[in-house]
Parts: C-alpha cells; structure tokens; sequence
C-alpha cells in the first residue's frame, strides 16, 4: 500500500483545511477538525485525495452522510481535472481502439486513485455547489444497458443546464476527463 510522507500529509492537509475554510457554501455545519480526525484514520484514504490533488482535482468536502457517518469528498476544480483528461471509458474501450490509443481509461485510473467515479445524480448535486464543466465535460457512471451497447455517458454544464450526452466508449478528447469521489 502507498504511504504519504509526514511532509506530504501534512501539506495535504494543509491544503485541504485552506480550501474547505474558504468554501464554506460547500459543506454548511460541518467542522475541519472532524474531518481532520477522520482523514488521520484512514491513511489509505490520504493517498487517494493526494492522487486527486496531483490531477489537479482540487477535493473538497461535499456532504456528510448522516447514515454511514462517511465524509464525500469530490473534484471541485472548476473544470475537469487537467491531470485525467484524454482518456477512454474503460479497458475495453482501450483495446477496441486500434490507432491513436489514449494513455489510458477512465475507469482504471479511478481504481488505481482509489476514488468512484460520479453517477448522474452525482454530478447534478456537484452542480448545485457551483457551475463546474462550463468548458470541459467529465465522463460519468455509465448503466450497463448503455455501455453493452457500446456507449458512454459525459456531462457538462452550459446555458445555465447540466446537459448529459452520450459517445461511444472508445472517443476521447484534450477537453474530457473525469470527476473522482471519496467517501471517507
């Protein structure tokens, strides 16, 4: 398993505890320092926001799950983070293509960070938060019944809409990337 350096924790931390102060509007009546205390036991957990930040994901907290008693970060970068653009839907996108291949696919690069990607749902509460995607687009969860077809689903946010689309799974682009979520 990866672990951070005491100076990578604690610059992560840091960092983390600067952004969630200053996005209050994000995460209403909830306190750092629970956060914190969360994040300190779940070193694992620590390494994925830090694959997040490296992508220029910029994580924050954005609900707490009274139930499961779990914090949810999310990619709260204003567009699609630039470190995960350029890539595919999943493996088997990956290897239909057979000229001009993408590093890589969506989906094992969010397994490898450790994160989720956002489903439909997801990413319209994102949008509740602020106007994220107003000039790139993520890729999100797509159902089964659509990706055994070939297909795969992207968002965005324009004209004031969130707007969900389709491409086929293999299509990447320079403006795509994807929107990672934590539970913590």
């Amino acid at each position: 398993m990866k672990k951070l350096t005491a100076q990578q924790q604690t610059d992560l931390l840091s960092l983390l505890q600067n952004r969630f102060e200053s996005n209050k509007n994000r995460h209403e009546n909830l306190d750092w320092k629970d956060v914190e205390t969360k994040l300190l036991q779940n070193p694992s957990k620590l390494v994925s926001l830090h694959e997040m930040e490296l992508t220029e994901g910029e994580p924050d907290v954005i609900a707490f799950d009274a139930t499961t008693k779990e914090y949810i970060f999310c990619d709260c970068a204003k567009e699609s983070p630039k470190g995960r653009r350029s890539y595919c839907y999943d493996a088997d996108a990956l290897n239909k293509r057979k000229e001009h291949k993408p590093k890589n696919n969506v989906l094992d690069v969010a397994a490898q960070m450790g994160i989720t990607l956002l489903n439909e749902q997801q990413y319209k509460q994102l949008q509740q938060l602020g106007n994220f995607d107003t000039k790139t687009s993520s890729w999100i969860e797509t159902p089964d019944e659509i990706r055994n077809l070939g297909g795969a689903l992207f968002a965005d946010f324009r004209y004031n809409t969130v707007f969900v689309y389709h491409n086929g799974a293999e299509s990447y682009y320079a403006a795509r990337g994807f929107r990672g979520l934590l539970k913590i």
